[in-house]
């Protein structure tokens, strides 16, 4: 286990990131426009971040229709749940609890 600050996940340890991962841990799929209401994050910040998140393989977007309105969905995946795991189990460690 991780022990020290330098350990810590970067990728998730940003703060819309860690927004989007402590969110997803409870409530996979989430909409995008629901995720921009819990991180405050601006359309072009979130979709950066989502990228950042998907492209380690943390998250799955899915996009397609609700009626004639795009909808994008994101999933935490299986490999960002067991980084989030990881990350909190760094973060107990780094605190002794």
């Amino acid at each position: 286990m991780p022990d020290t600050p330098h350990q810590i996940n970067d990728i998730i340890h940003g703060r819309i990131r860690l927004g989007v991962m402590a969110y997803l841990s409870t409530a996979s799929p989430a909409s995008f426009p629901e995720l921009l209401k819990k991180t405050g994050a601006t359309n072009g910040n979130l979709s950066t971040h989502l990228t950042k998140l998907e492209a380690a393989g943390f998250v799955r977007q899915e996009k397609g229709y609700k009626g004639k309105r795009p909808q994008t969905l994101v999933h935490l995946t299986g490999a960002g749940r067991k980084a989030w795991i990881e990350y909190l189990d760094a973060l107990r460690d780094m605190l002794n609890i």
